[in-house]
């Protein structure tokens, strides 16, 4: 079993950075796919990134793509999510969570969810 625990989520305002780390317990974490999802409120949980077993690949939903990166540093098992130029959109509580399918992007093909970090990106 992993487990996941999110962290670095604040406060920002439109424009800043933030880097997000999900650090993972459990000694099969280099062999799960990794996935980013966030949730507004009054939303349902969506897809933002995930990243294959061994880094190699990655997958970004269009809203995101080209200002987050997603990585991961399987020696330390952590993931990152690096968020540049941030948008008042972008306000959510931001999860981890592991998948065996390395094309998934629905919320239903990941488990072992962290609890989530809060971004709140202000205008």
């Amino acid at each position: 079993q992993v487990q996941l625990v999110e962290s670095g989520g604040g406060l920002v305002q439109a424009g800043d950075s933030l880097r997000l780390s999900c650090a993972a317990s459990g000694r099969t974490f280099s062999s799960y796919v990794l996935g980013w999802f966030r949730q507004a409120p009054g939303k349902e949980r969506e897809f933002v990134a995930r990243i294959s077993s061994s880094g190699g690949s990655t997958y970004y939903v269009d809203s995101v793509k080209g200002r987050f990166t997603i990585s991961r540093d399987n020696a330390k098992n952590t993931v990152y999510l690096q968020m540049n130029s941030l948008k008042p959109e972008d306000t959510a509580v931001y999860y981890c969570a592991v998948s065996t399918y390395a094309g998934a992007t629905s919320r239903f093909n990941y488990f072992n969810w962290g609890q989530g970090t809060q971004v709140t990106v202000s205008s």
